[in-house]
């Protein structure tokens, strides 16, 4: 990866500021408005996809400002960042074509969403596009992509079976039937494959940036 320029420090620093801080509120205002135990609150928030992804995005940020190229463990890795991309661009697509017509949040709340499911997803798709190096994006890359929301999928199902807990009104097995949720993580998981193999694409297609 090439030394990264004031522009790109900005960006980062930027989306860790930001992602850090709407995660941190989200889980004061969750905890606050409690219905479940603490435990079961906390389990709760970290069994968003939202909160996940925006935390492996202010992860990822956070180690490229903070650590030297030697020392960031592959995160300035365009597969990585790729990655990062669709589940970051997928949250916000999810969110605002499907979830945001079904609640109306005020104040903080709304401030707070709009970061997690609009802002962040915006801003690091124009990182990726302006700083990462996509040239040698390999279509191959788009299948292990995949294991991260496969894995996650599992885990809200196994969840939900044994505590009639689900994050998303899609994936309540006992709501809409196990059938739909099926349908309905198949065509994620298609989404999902169908996504990254659009930014392999794409990256083959754009010139990588060289913003200072």
């Amino acid at each position: 990866m090439k030394k990264t320029s004031s522009f790109q420090k900005l960006f980062l620093i930027v989306l860790s500021i930001l992602g850090w801080l709407a995660i941190a509120v989200q889980f004061d205002l969750l905890i606050a408005n409690r219905k479940l135990s603490i435990a079961s609150t906390v389990v709760q928030f970290f069994s968003y996809f939202t909160i996940l992804t925006n935390i492996l995005v202010a992860l990822y940020c956070s180690i490229l400002l903070l650590s030297s190229s030697k020392r960031n463990m592959g995160f300035d890795n365009p597969s990585t960042a790729t990655a990062l991309t669709v589940y970051i661009v997928i949250v916000g697509l999810v969110y605002n074509i499907i979830l945001r017509f079904l609640w109306n949040p005020t104040g903080l709340q709304k401030l707070v969403d709009e970061t997690l499911h609009s802002v962040v997803p915006l801003l690091f798709l124009l990182y990726w596009f302006l700083f990462i190096q996509k040239g040698n994006l390999k279509w191959k890359n788009a299948f292990p992509w995949l294991l991260y929301p496969i894995v996650y999928l599992f885990y809200i199902l196994i969840r939900g079976i044994l505590t009639d807990l689900y994050p998303y009104p899609f994936l309540e097995i006992t709501t809409i039937g196990i059938t739909k949720v099926i349908i309905n993580i198949l065509v994620l998981c298609g989404v999902f494959l169908g996504m990254s193999l659009l930014y392999v694409g794409l990256g083959k297609l754009i010139k990588p940036g060289d913003v200072h």
